[in-house]
């Protein structure tokens, strides 16, 4: 099976704006590889002026908030690195059954790859001014330069995912007798994964493999 790879722009992003910057791309790629009926729902960010489309899922969202909160775990632990965050989607093929186990295979048609470089900590500025003068602040400054090139490289992504789907269309399998808003995935991050939405640890290359055996 031909996997269609897309190596999305890398962010250089703070600490606390991870949550969001995840979300907004996690669930645009979601919502764009949607199955069905779907309740669009318009998330405007509060750290930037963008507006992405959720698919109304709750089970979803929860799902995407608990493999954020393992990426920022794991920041906080392997700090100054820069991060890899893996969205698959994969068809499910029945294996012939064993004595002990019966195998499924899972053939990954799609993988996405969200790279971040995130920043050290900034401590706040402690100096005080004895001047009447008023007195500009560069680090005030540079924040909200790195800020705006923040937001324009993450419009950027976005836009990288819209002309991603509507070019890579043809390797998209039938669409499963599924329940669930999406076709099965996972998320990975280092040795940590979400299979179809559930967590297992796992080893750190497993995603870039275009077929895995796994018992069931």
């Amino acid at each position: 099976m031909n996997c269609e790879v897309c190596q999305l722009k890398e962010l250089d992003v703070e600490h606390f704006e991870i949550r969001e910057v995840l979300r907004c791309i996690l669930h645009t790629i979601l919502f764009h590889r949607a199955l069905g009926l779907v309740r669009p729902k318009d998330i405007d960010l509060e750290l930037f002026e963008i507006t992405y489309v959720q698919c109304g899922d709750v089970e979803l969202e929860r799902k995407i908030d608990e493999k954020i909160d393992q990426f920022l775990d794991r920041v906080e632990k392997h700090p100054n690195k820069k991060n890899q965050i893996c969205l698959s989607f994969y068809e499910v093929k029945n294996k012939q059954p064993t004595w002990f186990t019966n195998k499924v295979e899972r053939l990954y048609w799609e993988q996405w790859y969200i790279n971040l470089n995130v920043a050290q900590h900034q401590k706040g500025h402690s100096g005080k001014s004895t001047s009447s003068k008023i007195v500009v602040d560069p680090e005030a400054e540079e924040r909200t330069v790195r800020r705006a090139a923040l937001e324009a490289s993450l419009r950027d992504v976005l836009f990288q995912i819209i002309r991603f789907v509507n070019e890579k269309k043809d390797h998209i399998p039938p669409i499963p007798n599924l329940e669930g808003v999406s076709f099965p995935y996972e998320i990975t991050i280092s040795r940590f994964c979400i299979w179809n939405g559930n967590v297992q640890e796992d080893a750190p290359n497993r995603a870039s493999y275009d077929a895995q055996l796994t018992s069931e």
